[in-house]
């Protein structure tokens, strides 16, 4: 007789195999599906300036994309490094992410003396967002009233009245910073730096005459050059913008060969982020900085829409470690 009939033991065993497959099934506790509550942008720099418009233009798309409430949260101070180290240190469960720049993950490595996170070991990077020029603005009555209208002109004066111009920036370790400061090594003039806790604040003083001249993202600076209370002599870029085509660059007003002190920003998590959480905001993310409208409201911003994979961002970041620690060393700028 076949042996399925004369031995019940192995049919046995295989009942019992899965009746206790099924009991765990049924009574293992399920892994919540992500996101099941409000994911935090922490954006570390104060309300107004490139850093916090980005994060809020991209809040809600993802607020869509995913169906929970994506919040956008300022921690500003030390050139962005608190609101960067707030996330360096928070649980990797993608309900907290950074919308990090060239200041806290380009330069400030090279810049401060102690840092409270490693920019590359530290962070899960999701995705480029956008990179944008600065531009250098000065105080348009100011600049009247003192006869600035070009580079030159600028470079001129400051040459004729050292330390009687002061340069406001978006705080210690910033592209606008380091623009400056590279501006500063490369004419050989003086400007006081005041650093501020973003660059709205330094925006306000800016125009409201406090301070004389920044080095600002353009996003954030264009609304008050098209109202006219800031005066535009270039962008720090290597190529013209495209929002701003009439300004030349620093590197061809000023006659300063390879000048470029670009801005960039982008989504970070903290390390062990689970890759499948990475991979799908870097996915929506890129979704939405390719859709028609967005990538229309960015350009006309002066903004340049990224959207590339965690990959190809780590590798642009280490690059950036790279190229923003020799313009630190030109600049001589250090902060303890």
């Amino acid at each position: 007789m076949c042996s399925i009939f004369t031995s019940k033991r192995p049919l046995t065993h295989l009942i019992w195999a899965l009746a206790a497959s099924f009991f765990i099934a049924f009574n293992s506790p399920a892994q919540p599906v992500w996101p099941n509550k409000p994911v935090r942008i922490i954006v570390p720099f104060a309300a107004g300036g490139t850093t916090d418009i980005l994060a809020r233009a991209m809040a809600p798309e993802l607020t869509r994309a995913f169906g929970q409430s994506f919040i956008v949260e300022n921690r500003a101070g030390a050139g962005g490094n608190i609101g960067a180290d707030l996330v360096a240190k928070s649980p990797p469960d993608g309900y907290t992410i950074l919308m990090g720049t060239v200041g806290t993950h380009g330069i400030n490595k090279a810049l401060y003396a102690k840092m409270p996170f490693d920019s590359q070991k530290d962070f899960a990077p999701i995705t480029l967002v956008a990179g944008v020029p600065n531009v250098m603005v000065m105080n348009a009555d100011k600049a009247r009233a003192l006869n600035i209208n070009t580079v030159p002109d600028f470079v001129k004066y400051a040459k004729a009245n050292p330390a009687r111009l002061s340069m406001a920036s978006s705080g210690n370790g910033t592209s606008i910073h380091l623009a400056g400061e590279l501006f500063k090594s490369r004419t050989g003039i003086f400007m006081t730096h005041i650093p501020y806790r973003g660059s709205g604040p330094a925006l306000l003083d800016l125009v409201g005459g406090s301070v004389d001249v920044m080095f600002d993202n353009l996003p954030s600076a264009l609304p008050q050059i098209k109202a006219g209370k800031l005066k535009a002599f270039a962008v720090t870029s290597s190529a013209r913008s495209t929002a701003v085509p009439e300004l030349p660059t620093i590197e061809e007003a000023g006659k300063l060969p390879g000048f470029d002190a670009s801005s960039w920003f982008g989504l970070l998590a903290p390390a062990g982020t689970p890759a499948d959480i990475v991979n799908r905001i870097q996915q929506e993310t890129s979704k939405a900085l390719g859709s028609a409208a967005v990538k229309e409201k960015l350009l006309a911003q002066g903004a340049i829409p990224g959207g590339n994979t965690p990959e190809q961002f780590h590798t642009f970041i280490n690059a950036e470690h790279v190229k923003w620690a020799q313009v630190v060393k030109v600049s001589g700028a250090k902060v303890d």
